[in-house]
């Protein structure tokens, strides 16, 4: 998990999140489901700043919150955005096939 992870390896955990998500093309729609799915409560700082709009903008500020209770809450919401984004993209333009690498990834291992 990202405790284990000294403060620069915690920055690039959270800003390769980051860049996925807006890889996936996340959306200002995907907050309320995102916010569900980390288990946040909607008042935590990460689910503020992603209900804000322009998510773009917002998911560069989660990914560069420092203290470490925030980068904690920030991992968590942007695995489920990009969880989120991921599925719509998954389900509109990879369901014939497709080569991104992490669709290859299996579940077990």
């Amino acid at each position: 998990m990202v405790r284990a992870l000294g403060d620069a390896g915690q920055s690039e955990v959270l800003r390769f999140l980051r860049h996925h998500c807006v890889q996936a093309r996340a959306v200002t729609g995907d907050a309320r489901e995102s916010i569900r799915r980390s288990g946040l409560r909607p008042t935590h700082t990460p689910a503020v700043l992603v209900s804000r709009g322009r998510i773009d903008e917002q998911l560069g500020k989660i990914s560069g919150l420092t203290p470490p209770h925030e980068r904690r809450k920030a991992f968590r919401l942007l695995v489920a955005v990009l969880g989120v984004a991921d599925a719509r993209r998954r389900a509109r333009y990879c369901s014939g096939g497709c080569d991104h690498w992490w669709h290859g990834l299996s579940a077990a291992g």
